[in-house]
Order: structure tokens, then sequence, then C-alpha cells
């Protein structure tokens, strides 16, 4: 076993710094763990005469954490975020396990012996980030002070050191638990030796891994080399899959019967299995983990020791982890060595969950609720529908660790009483509806369009987790509760499957037991708390953060809530008729397709397009995938289809079959029952940049320089009575970047109100405003557009088809002209590699990982990032904030008029007819006031009988 040097001071590394916008000081507020008072399916440390070996994965659990916590780094720019995930679940797993020996294996740097057998073994897997890298060694010094056994053995992977010691300590009377993620494990699984997920926390012994992989633990090994591991490069048979090898190894028992009894195999799998014989052993050698390796001691030695205080201070200071540093005892305290338990924090409340099921408990939780200072609140329903869910249940938490839920139509027959819904609802509406009462919730539009159903009208809503934590870093890939749970507070929550079920075995929420119903509907409002009191502390003490949370996003809540509320009118007869032209269309298509190709093949199959273009008509490859293979992209075929038609048939055909599946044949599927109308869900907390998303359908997608995306927009119609009223901000991104880089040209286009695409055309060519050709504008309009999102001179080049020498004398040609822009763009670089952020106008900040990344390409992506965030950024700001605007004078009107819709930079109301001429008025008063540029927000509006016709 190979002893770790010491921790020391080591130089900032910091591709990934700035990406959060204070130190990690301030993340750890919180550190929940509660012990509850329900039922849990931890395994109890009392009573455990057996002596008990925890076995940690410590690469999969470096990596788990780099992936789910945020980009954390201290003052000095280190990054910490992987370290402080590890130690979180370290913590974690002590407190659950409480074993007597302990080791935390890593994998060790260089070659191992599989590389040896297979000179490709691992050969996809990118390269260790950076900042990753240099949170190895001070992670290795935590895990020491811990008192935690870290073993690294040259030459051989962790999972080889994993199955050595397991085999030691099965033979030397110990029960095992295997802590990770890695799939391979289950092939050491037997009756003493059990697998625990690091995310999870779910526990698998023998049975669990037939139910999970429907092969015992003794087949793992043939079942990998049957189906190869992508992650690891293991061969495997190609086109052999899970339920193939599950078939194989029940008929032929084991890989070397599969082998014998190759040649009777019958069908596709037959000749694959014989295709791949001969690298078969090689696959199962290399899926296999070795458990004869030559260690440095015996299982014994692995004792968990008392931690060393001193020295992990010292850590915890260097890497300001602050309530990690707090929660340590005085170093000449020392802690008692504990090897048999961990007590929980000091600061951590037990959580106390209540099931209130009687008017008194109910009188008493609604007292409580009035005196709080704040109320975190959670509905259950039967549905993720709002528009057909009915609520189940209701939550509520007014201190960490104090929460209650109050079932209100479960059916249960160990529950003979519940109290009645429309009671509880009744005495709850005048909390929720009382300003003055705030709130907290985990995306609160669901609650609010669920309560609305039933007659509440919440007001008070002063917080929404998910939206704290998207303006505290939107470049975090999920904030949904149990996401950010793990990433903020360490915490993995009860999730939904683990109550209900998944799948066809799934049952109502209204079926679950009263107290595991309780654990989890309780936990979501007191994790929805704690979540508030680790998030709002770093968001409030960055003041322009604070006010696009406060003044942008919580305000929109109630205003999209509405919008989906209300829907839109769909023409659905409009619909099927455009769905069979599209049909006939596409057939048409597909006829002149195969004629040109020679034969018919499948046209929704990359390698049969791969084959016929470049195997049988010898197109030439533009492009490659990452395979190795030609690409069949859609940029591929259209710079393709310059020069031949059939790839431009085919992306014709890719792009009706899209709009057919997608619109013409989908949407009325989608309209409402109970409406009659369509109803999209919008979305605040998943583009980066800022910009609101939706789904179901996707209304962001509908094309609109096609005659057919044109027609689908036809559909969307006014109700008898009314019209549609379309208004859309005009090149708002390039008067951004007029405003941002203050150059004089730029702005003096803007305010006299010249087309700007001319404009720039006439400067860079020199030319009079009259005398631009249509060519030159559409050369300009590129560049124009181009630079906002950061294109290449080769980007250009290709756009335009034009060589790379020409396209740089263009931009060349415009930097001199425009100069403010090429300013504002060095100086955004230059910024945002400092800080590792940009901002918009109104402070909302895009973080960027990969600013100072040593790969090239990375960095060059980041820095055009950091371009186009700041516009476009802040163009989603300005029509969120008319968004604002203009549903303030809907709402005092009393709502006659509707906004219904919102893409890109485009809003589409429903206008009573006898209003129109004052809604053109006071929406586009509202949008152009919606920020102050330093020229003109121009704002086109339209009015017509269908969207079309209004835009």
């Amino acid at each position: 076993m190979t002893l770790l040097p010491e921790f020391g001071d080591s130089k900032p590394n910091t591709p990934r710094a700035a990406r959060m916008p204070h130190s990690i000081m301030d993340v750890i507020r919180s550190w929940p763990n509660p012990s509850f008072t329900f039922s849990s399916c931890k395994m109890s440390p009392e009573n455990n005469a057996v002596p008990r070996l925890v076995l940690v994965d410590g690469s999969s659990y470096l990596y788990r954490a780099y992936h789910a916590l945020p980009p954390l780094t201290n003052s000095k720019g280190q990054a910490t975020g992987a370290v402080f995930g590890v130690v979180n679940m370290l913590r974690t797993l002590l407190k659950d396990y409480a074993p007597d020996y302990i080791a935390v294996v890593f994998d060790a740097k260089g070659r191992t012996f599989r590389d040896d057998l297979y000179e490709h073994y691992k050969a996809n897997r990118p390269p260790m980030p950076d900042d990753l890298r240099s949170q190895i060694e001070p992670l290795h010094a935590v895990v020491r002070a811990l008192g935690l056994p870290c073993l690294v053995v040259d030459g051989v992977e962790a999972d080889d050191v994993i199955g050595t010691l397991a085999v030691q300590a099965r033979t030397a009377g110990m029960d095992v638990v295997i802590s990770t993620g890695d799939k391979d494990i289950a092939q050491l699984v037997d009756e003493h030796v059990t697998l625990i997920n690091t995310m999870t926390r779910q526990s698998l012994d023998a049975a669990g891994v037939v139910e999970k992989f429907s092969v015992p633990p003794a087949r793992i090994v043939d079942y990998l080399a049957l189906i190869g591991d992508t992650s690891d490069n293991i061969p495997g048979v190609p086109g052999v899959g899970p339920k193939t090898a599950v078939a194989l190894l029940k008929e032929h028992d084991s890989l070397a019967g599969i082998i014998a009894h190759a040649d009777s195999i019958k069908g596709k799998t037959g000749e694959r299995i014989r295709a791949h014989l001969d690298q078969l052993p090689l696959s199962q050698r290399l899926a296999t983990i070795k458990c004869d390796v030559k260690l440095d001691g015996d299982v014994r030695d692995l004792r968990r020791a008392a931690p060393d205080t001193a020295v992990l201070s010292d850590l915890y200071r260097h890497l300001e982890f602050k309530r990690l540093l707090e929660e340590l005892p005085p170093a000449d305290g020392a802690l008692a060595p504990a090897p048999t338990a961990v007590a929980a924090p000091a600061s951590d409340p037990p959580a106390q969950y209540d099931c209130v099921l009687t008017a008194e408990a109910f009188a008493g939780w609604l007292d409580r609720l009035r005196r709080a200072e704040l109320i975190a609140f959670d509905t259950e329903t039967t549905s993720l529908d709002t528009l057909e869910a009915e609520i189940v249940g209701v939550s509520f938490a007014v201190n960490a660790g104090e929460a209650a839920y109050v079932p209100l139509a479960h059916e249960y027959p160990d529950v003979p009483v519940q109290l009645a819904r429309d009671e509880v609802l009744a005495q709850l509406k005048p909390l929720l509806e009382d300003p003055r009462r705030p709130k907290v919730g985990q995306n609160l539009k669901y609650d609010l369009a669920v309560l609305a159903r039933y007659g509440i009208r919440c007001a008070g809503l002063r917080f929404d987790t998910m939206l704290e934590s998207y303006v505290l870093n939107s470049t975090l890939a999920r904030h949904d509760m149990d996401s950010l749970a793990l990433a903020y507070l360490g915490y993995k929550t009860l999730l939904y499957e683990e109550v209900a079920g998944k799948g066809a075995a799934q049952i109502p929420f209204g079926a679950v037991d009263t107290a595991l119903a309780t654990r989890y509907a309780a936990e979501d409002a007191d994790i929805t708390l704690r979540l508030h009191q680790a998030l709002w502390p770093q968001l409030a003490s960055t003041g322009r953060l604070r006010q696009v949370f406060e003044t942008i996003e919580m305000p929109l809540v109630p205003v999209l809530a509405r919008m989906e509320r209300h829907g839109v009118l769909i023409d659905a007869g409009m619909l099927h008729r455009q769905s069979e032209e599209l049909g006939g269309r596409m057939q048409e298509l597909e006829q002149q397709i195969y004629t040109l190709a020679g034969s018919e093949f499948n046209l929704g199959s990359p390698k049969q397009i791969q084959e016929i273009l470049f195997d049988r008509m010898g197109l030439p490859v533009i492009e490659k995938t990452p395979k190795g293979q030609p690409s069949t992209a859609e940029s591929t075929l259209q710079e393709l289809a310059v020069d031949y038609p059939l790839p431009g048939l085919i992306l014709e055909h890719r792009a009706l079959s899209k709009l057919k599946s997608t619109y013409t044949d989908r949407l009325p599927e989608q309209i409402s029952p109970h409406t009659g109308r369509l109803h999209t869900s919008y979305h605040q907390a998943v583009a980066a940049t800022g910009r609101l998303s939706s789904s179901n359908p996707n209304l962001q997608n509908i094309p609109i320089r096609t005659e057919f995306g044109r027609r689908i927009r036809q559909a969307f119609v006014a109700p008898p009575g009314h019209r549609l009223l379309a208004a859309d901000y005009s090149q708002i991104e390039l008067r951004i970047l007029a405003h941002l880089s203050q150059d004089a040209g730029l702005l003096a286009a803007f305010t006299k109100g010249v087309d700007i695409h001319r404009a720039t055309a006439a400067e860079i060519f020199g030319l009079d405003l009259h005398d631009v050709t249509t060519d030159q504008r559409r050369s300009a309009k590129a560049i124009n557009f181009g630079l906002i999102y950061g294109m290449s001179s080769f980007g250009l080049a290709r756009q335009l088809g034009i060589d790379r020498n020409a396209a740089q004398e263009y931009m060349d040609l415009y930097f001199s002209r425009y100069p403010g822009v090429k300013r504002l763009m060095d100086e955004t670089r230059r910024s945002a590699g400092e800080l590792g952020y940009v901002e918009t106008l109104f402070g909302r900040r895009l973080y960027l990982p990969e600013i100072q990344s040593r790969n090239r390409q990375r960095r060059e992506y980041a820095e055009r990032a950091a371009i186009n965030a700041p516009m476009q950024g802040t163009a989603a700001d300005i029509i969120k904030r008319a968004m604002l605007k203009v549903d303030g004078w809907l709402e005092q009107d009393g709502g006659a008029i509707k906004m219904i819709m919102q893409v890109h930079d485009e809003l589409v109301f429903e206008v009573p007819t006898s209003r129109v001429d004052e809604a053109l008025t006071r929406i586009s008063a509202a949008m152009s006031s919606a920020a102050e540029l330093a020229v003109p927000l121009e704002v086109g509006i339209g009015v017509g009988l269908n969207w079309d016709e209004a835009h």
C-alpha cells in the first residue's frame, strides 16, 4: 500500500475559478443529515457482532462529487468543490455504517496490467480536468486526517485493490460493504459482500444484483464481456445489449458455454457472436477484477483511527470549509477514538416530521404558521399536469428539521380518519393569500397553478429555491430539489420512486403508507427551507444578483403561471390537413431520393445515409464523427447540398418529418380536454443565458423562415370576437451591442433609424447606402449576427461561401469601421478570463468554466460564449422586464386582454377586437420602455386572426 505524501499549499489551478460568486466559506451554512424519526433503510450499527469492513471507491467518489457539485473555490482561486463533496459523502457513509475497518481506495497514476492486455483500454476517456487533478492531493490529505486509511497501489486500479481486500476480509470472517457507483464491482457480491451506491445510498446484495442485472454476481463478468463497456472501452460484441446477453447466459449458463455453442446460436446474434469470438476472452479478462493484488499489509491494518483534529483544522482553514471547521473540537481536546459510531454534528437538529390527522393538530400547526417568519410549503398531487392535478396533501416547514404533512386524499385502510381537503384548504387560504406572510418553495409556479384550481391565489411568494440556485449559478446542469440538496447540503433526499415505485408498478401517492408519505412530503418542505438558508446569504450578498432575483425572476413566476393556465387556441382541423400535405410531400421526396440513390434505404438511419452518400456515391467527407465515421449531421449535409442534390433532398425530408411529428401530428393531441386549448410549460431555470424555454410543446422551435413553419403558425388562432397581437423586438441584440460598445457608428445608425445591415455594408465596402447590393447587405448581416455569437473567420467563410482570407478581410474591415465593438470584445475576453464570468446589463451572471482551459478549443468556445452571453442575456432580461410591465397593466385592467405566448423576442396577446388600438399603444409603450439604452428599443407589432397573420 502506497503512503501518500503530505499536503501542502499547491499552486492555484483555476480553469473553473470564480464560477461561484463567493468563496466556499459562504456555501457551508447548513449541514442537514437529519436523524429522522421515521423508520429508515440504513444499516443499523447497533448489535453488529460481525466485524465490518467498508471499502470506498475513492475515485468514483471524486468524479461523482466533481460533477454533482457547483465549481466551488477558496479565496485564492483553488478548486475545492470535489474535496467538499467527498468529505460530505464520507461523513454520511460513516454515520450510516459505523465501520470497524475502512479503506478509501484511489486509482494510481500510469499504466495498469489492463493497458498491457489491450492498448485501447479506456482510450475513449477524456483526460482528467485540471481543476479536478489539483484536488487529488488535498483530498488524500483530508481522508488521512479523518483517520481513514487511504490506499493507492501502482499498476492496478482501485477495483482490484477493493476486490483483493474484500476477499481477505471474507476469509478473516468480516462482512464487507463496498461503496461505489461502478457496476463492475457487482461481481464481488456474495453473502458477506454488499454494495452501496455512492449517490442513491441503496444497498445491493446477491438478490439485488439479480434483480438489477438479471444475472447473478458470478455471471457479471460474462455479462460485461458480452455487452462491453464504452467508458472503459471494453470491446464486447457489437449489437449485443443487456437483454440479449441475459438471454444467452440463461441458455448457455456461462460465457464459456456461449463460446462452445457459438455455431448453434441462430440469427443475427449468432453471426455477431461468431464474428467476435476471438475478442470475447480478452473482454472477459478486462472486465475481471483482480483479487490477488500484492499488498503491503493485512486487512486488519485498516482499523479506523481517531481524526487528527489539528491537521484537519489546518486543511479546512486552507480550503475555507467554514462550517466543517466550526464543527471541529479544539485541538487540545482531541476526539476520543470512535471506531463504531460517529455522532451527528451538534448543530444538526433531529428532524421532527408530524403527520397531521386531527383538527387539534392542524390548529396547532396553523398557529405555528401564523407566527413563523418564513413558511416553506409544498403540495403533493395526482399529476404533473397542473390542469389535471388534484391535491393529495400539503406540507410545511417553519424551522430546519421541523415540518409537517397533512394528508387530504389518501386511501389507506390503516388511516380511518383524515382531515377534509376543502376544510383544510379553506383554513389555509387566508394564510396563503396574505402578501405580508413571506413564503418559500421549490418550483413555486407548479404549486401556484395547482392551488389556483382550488380558488387560492397565492401571495407573499418571496423565495423559490430553484430560482435562487439558477440566478446564483445558471451553468449548473440541474436545479431540481434533489440535485440542489446533494450539491449545497451534501444530503441525499428520498426519491419519489423510492416511495411510490416506478414504471408499471408505480402506485399513486395517495396509496403510499402514511409514515413514508409523511417522510417524503415533509422532507420536501424541510429541505426547501434548508436550501433557502444555504442559498440566500450568497445571493443577498451580491447586490446585482439579488436585484435580478427580486425584480425579474420572482415577479415573473405568477405571470408565467397565468399564461400557462390560459393557454392558446388551436385549429386542430387545419393541422390535420397540414399533416396530410406534409405526408404527401414527404412521399414525393422519398421517391426522388430513392431514384437519385439507386435504391430504397432507411432515411432515419445515419448509417445507411452514410453508406449511400460516401460509400456508394463517393461524395467528399467534410467532417467525421468522434468514432471516425463520415458525419451526416445537418451542417455537413448543408455544405454538401451546395454541389449535390441528394443531401439537400434528405435535409428537406428531415425538416418536414420533424414538423409533422412534432407539430402537425402532435399539437392536436396536446389540446386539453378541460379547456379546449393548448397549454405549454415555460421554464425559467434551463437556459444558462436567462432566456425562457418551453416544452409540451416547445414553441421556440417552430420555424418562421419556411412555408410550412409559417403555416403551422396559422393554426394558432384568435377566439371569436378577438384578434391576436404579436409584438416583437427588432434587432434587439445588435442594439444591445451598440449600447455596450458605445461605438459611434453603430449608435448613429440605430439613432437615425437606418437599415443596420445596409449601414454596415456601406461602412465595410466604403459605399453610399443606396449603392449597397443585396449580396453586400447579406454579407454584412452575416457579420453583424456572427460577431454576436463569436463567429470566426472560418465560420463566416463557410456561411458566405467564400475563402477564409476574404472572410478575415471582411472582419478586419468591420472592426476598423466599428472600433468600439473590437474594444468591447477584447475587454470582455480579458475580464472573463480574470473573473470567470460575464454579466448582463442588469447584473445576471454567466460563469465560464473553460475560460482558462489549456485546451484551445474549449477556451475559444468559452470566449465566444463570453462575447454572446451579455447580449443574449440582456435581451432575455429586457423581454422579462417587458412582460412584467405589460402584466402590471393587464392585471389592473381586469384581465380582458391576455398575454398568451412568449417566443424568443416576441410576445403574443389575445385582444378583444374593440380594444386592439388601445392594446397596440399600451403594449408598444411598455416594451419600448423596458430598458434605457443608448439607442431606441424598436418594437414591431402586427394584428391578425392567427399568429402568422399577426407576426
